[in-house]
C-alpha cells in the first residue's frame, strides 16, 4: 500500500499470506468443490467405496461420507468448513452427510457462475436464504406423518439407510435388530441410542450371525476356573485402578541387616495388599470388573469370597457398565464403600470356555448390546458404521413421526417448488433461487450417475413423472421412475431438512469471505545440542 513519499505502508505481517477479492472467493469455492467431488461418487445405493490408509498402514473401506472426511487430513480452512457440514449433519440427523456435502459443493459451483456473470455475492446470499426457507416449508408440507409404533415402516426406513453400504445382503436382519433395539430402550418416549445401545464386534461367522442381546456383553471371562460363572442379584464393583502391590512413587533404598528383615518387609507388603482386597470384599460385592492390572495373588481371595472377577476391561465397557448398573468408577480402593456398588439381576458366563460375560437386568437402565459378527475386521467395522447410521435415522422418525419418499423424489419436489417460487421474487435474487433449485437436483443426478444411468434422461423422466406421481423416484436397479412409497424407499424428514440447512449455511459462509489472511508455516528453530533441555541437570 502506497504511503507518504511513495513509501509502502505495511499494515499486515509479511509472514501472512493474503488473498483478496474474487481470488479469495474463487480459491475457497474451488476447495469446497474439491471436497464435494471426493464423496460424490459414494452417493446412493450404488455408490463406490473409498480405501483410506493411515500412516500406520491401517485400512478403512467405506462409502460413508462422514467417515471419509473425518479420516482425511484436510488442511485448507474452507475445505475444513465443508467437513464441519458433514459432522453437523451426522450429529443432528445421523445420516445424509454425503448429500449435505455434495449439495454444498453444487451451491457454490452455481454461485461461481453467477458471480462471473456479474451477480454480487451478497445478492446470492439473500437469494439462498430465501430459497432455504422455502425449501424447508415445502419439505414439511410434503412430509408424511407416520405412527411411531408402525414397526414395518421403521424397518423400511432402516433398510433404506443400510442399502448401498455393503451390508444389504443382511439388510432385513440388521433393520429388524435396529427396530428391536430401539423399542427395547424406549422409555416415556425418550430414545438414547448413543448411550443405551452398545455396539461390539467379534471376528468370526458372518454378518447374518449378528445378534441383539438384552443387556451388556463384554469379551471377558472369570480369571479363575473355581470362580462362580453365574451370579444372581449381582453387586458390582468397578475398579478403575491397578490392583497390585503398592510401590513408592520416588526412588528409595531399603537397608536390611538380616534375611528376616527382608521377609518381614515382603510380608508387610502382602498384608497391605490383602487389606486392600478385603476392603472390596467387605462392601458386599460379588462381581468385580477391573479396568487395569489385577495381581494374580488377589484371585485367591476373590475365589474364597465366591466373587466373579476379571481384569483389563475396556474403558468404553467400564463406562457403559457404570451408566447401566449405577456403579461408581472407583480410583482409590481404600475409599470404596457399599454405596459405590452397582446392581444387575444377572452376571453370567454362559460357557466356561467362552470368553464372553453377559450382564443383564438393570434397575433404571434399558441397555441393549448388538454383537456384530463378520469374517474380517474390515467387515465388522463397516457393519458398525451401518448400524450407527441406521439406528439414528430410525430414532429420527420415531421422535419426529415424519418421512419423505426416497430415490430423489423429495429433491425433485423441492426443486420444482423453488422454480415456481422464483418467478414471484423480484431482482437478481431470483437467479440465486433458480441456482438453488438446480443444486438440490444435483442429488438425484449424482445417484443416477453412480448407478450407471444417463443423468440428463433421468432428471427429465423424474420431472415429467413427478407432475402426476408426487412420490416418483429413481429405481436404482432398472432406471425407471416409480412410486417410492410403494417400493418402501423412504427417508426421515430430519435428514433432508438438515442437509439443506447445513449445505446452505456452509455455502453462504464461503460466499461472504472476500479477504483471506493465512499464516505461513515455519519450521522450528534449530537448537544446538549443548542447549537441549535434556542435557541440563534438573535436580
Amino acid at each position: 500500500m502506497a504511503g507518504y513519499g511513495n513509501q509502502p505502508i505495511i499494515i499486515v505481517d509479511p509472514s501472512k499470506q493474503r488473498t483478496t477479492g474474487k481470488d479469495a472467493l474463487s480459491m475457497n469455492i474451488a476447495s469446497a468443490k474439491a471436497v464435494a467431488s471426493i464423496v460424490r461418487t459414494t452417493l446412493g445405493p450404488k455408490g463406490m467405496d473409498k480405501m483410506l490408509v493411515n500412516i500406520m498402514g491401517d485400512i478403512t473401506l467405506t462409502n460413508d461420507g462422514a467417515t471419509i472426511l473425518e479420516e482425511m487430513e484436510i488442511e485448507h480452512p474452507t475445505a475444513r468448513m465443508i467437513v464441519e457440514v458433514a459432522k453437523t449433519q451426522e450429529k443432528i440427523a445421523g445420516d445424509g452427510t454425503t448429500s449435505a456435502v455434495v449439495m454444498a459443493g453444487a451451491l457454490l459451483e452455481r454461485a461461481q457462475k453467477l458471480i462471473e456473470a456479474g451477480v454480487h455475492p451478497t445478492v446470492l446470499v439473500r437469494g439462498y436464504t430465501l430459497a432455504t426457507e422455502k425449501a424447508l416449508k415445502v419439505l414439511n408440507d410434503y412430509a408424511i406423518t407416520v405412527d411411531k409404533n408402525d414397526r414395518e415402516m421403521l424397518e423400511k426406513i432402516a433398510n433404506t439407510s443400510i442399502t448401498g453400504k455393503a451390508s444389504e445382503m443382511a439388510g432385513d436382519l440388521l433393520a429388524k435388530i435396529c427396530v428391536d433395539a430401539l423399542y427395547a430402550i424406549e422409555h416415556n418416549g425418550i430414545v438414547n441410542v448413543d448411550e443405551d445401545i452398545v455396539l461390539t464386534k467379534e471376528i468370526g461367522g458372518t454378518v447374518h450371525d449378528t445378534e441383539l442381546i438384552n443387556g451388556i456383553a463384554i469379551r471377558k471371562e472369570a480369571l479363575h476356573n473355581e470362580m462362580p460363572r453365574r451370579i444372581e442379584n449381582a453387586k458390582i464393583a468397578l475398579i478403575d485402578t491397578d490392583l497390585t502391590f503398592s510401590k513408592t512413587s520416588t526412588k528409595s533404598k531399603l537397608h536390611v541387616d538380616r534375611a528376616e528383615q527382608l521377609a518381614d518387609f515382603k510380608e508387610q507388603e502382602k498384608a497391605n495388599f490383602r487389606a486392600m482386597i478385603q476392603k472390596i470384599i467387605d462392601t458386599g460385592a460379588n462381581v468385580v470388573f477391573c479396568s487395569k492390572m489385577m495381581e494374580d495373588y488377589s484371585l485367591h481371595f476373590f475365589k474364597e469370597a465366591n466373587i466373579f472377577a476379571t481384569r483389563r476391561v475396556k474403558e468404553e465397557d467400564m463406562n457403559v457398565l457404570s451408566r447401566s448398573t449405577g456403579a461408581t468408577l472407583v480410583r482409590n480402593v481404600n475409599e470404596i464403600t457399599a454405596d459405590d456398588l452397582g446392581y444387575a439381576e444377572l452376571v453370567e458366563q454362559e460357557d466356561e470356555h467362552e470368553e464372553k460375560t453377559y450382564i443383564k437386568g438393570f434397575k433404571d437402565a434399558r441397555t441393549m448390546t448388538i454383537v456384530i459378527k463378520g469374517g474380517s475386521e474390515h467387515v465388522t467395522d463397516n457393519v458398525e458404521r451401518v448400524f450407527d447410521d441406521a439406528l439414528h435415522v430410525v430414532k429420527s422418525v420415531y421422535e419426529d413421526g415424519k418421512i419423505v419418499p426416497g430415490g430423489g423424489a423429495s429433491e425433485i419436489e423441492v426443486a420444482q417448488a423453488l422454480r415456481s417460487y422464483a418467478a414471484s421474487v423480484e431482482g437478481r435474487e431470483q437467479l440465486a433461487i433458480l441456482a438453488f433449485a438446480d443444486a438440490v437436483e444435483d442429488i438425484p443426478r449424482a445417484i443416477a450417475e453412480n448407478c450407471g444411468f444417463d443423468s440428463i434422461d433421468t432428471l427429465i423422466d423424474l420431472r415429467a413423472k413427478h407432475g402426476t406421481v408426487k412420490n416418483a423416484g429413481l429405481d436404482i436397479e432398472t432406471g425407471d421412475v416409480v412410486d417410492m412409497l410403494e417400493r418402501g424407499i423412504i427417508d426421515p424428514l430430519r435428514v433432508k431438512t438438515q442437509a439443506i440447512k447445513s449445505a446452505s449455511e456452509a455455502a453462504t459462509m464461503v460466499l461472504r469471505v472476500d479477504d483471506m489472511l493465512r499464516s505461513r508455516k515455519q519450521a522450528m528453530m534449530d537448537v544446538d545440542p549443548e542447549h537441549d533441555i535434556h542435557n541440563y541437570d534438573m535436580e
